[in-house]
């Protein structure tokens, strides 16, 4: 692993980066995402991402959403509702357990998919591959009472 790699997983890992990355992180990407047509994601430069665009639960308008993903074979991807290890399930994973039918924008294509919340032995296949993957992750479940949600979108 790069050692700025590893610099960036401490730092990702502390309480300071959970109080401060929801504030600019998402919008920071959101900027440049629209600016870029769709083409670029800064947050993708550290992990690989998407922007789901899911209906909102109470309000049944289009919410997009800059997330970190895992791209699985097949072309499906893996999110993880981590929230920064912060209290609570991020709106998003509330969104897709009422609208499991949402789009992501793709390495500048928006592609349908369908969200299936994980549990029991699929989960914990996920969760470990997220560990290997990101191991930050186990530092937001350590700080949290909530099992933290995952989710498969596979293509419609």
């Amino acid at each position: 692993m790069p050692p700025g790699e590893r610099l960036l997983q401490r730092v990702s890992a502390t309480r300071t980066f959970a109080r401060i990355a929801p504030h600019f992180i998402p919008a920071l990407d959101r900027a440049v995402h629209r600016l870029t047509r769709g083409k670029v994601l800064l947050s993708a430069r550290m992990l690989p991402g998407v922007i789901l665009t899911a209906t909102g639960a109470r309000s049944g308008q289009p919410r997009r959403t800059p997330l970190a993903c895992l791209p699985q074979e097949g072309g499906g991807w893996l999110l993880i509702g981590s929230n920064f290890g912060r209290p609570g399930h991020p709106a998003w994973t509330g969104n897709l357990l009422k609208n499991p039918d949402a789009e992501v924008s793709w390495r500048g294509r928006d592609i349908p998919v369908r969200a299936r919340l994980l549990a029991g032995e699929e989960r914990a296949e996920a969760w470990r591959t997220a560990l290997a993957f990101w191991p930050p992750y186990a530092a937001y479940q350590a700080r949290v009472a909530r099992e933290i949600r995952l989710f498969r979108l596979e293509r419609r």
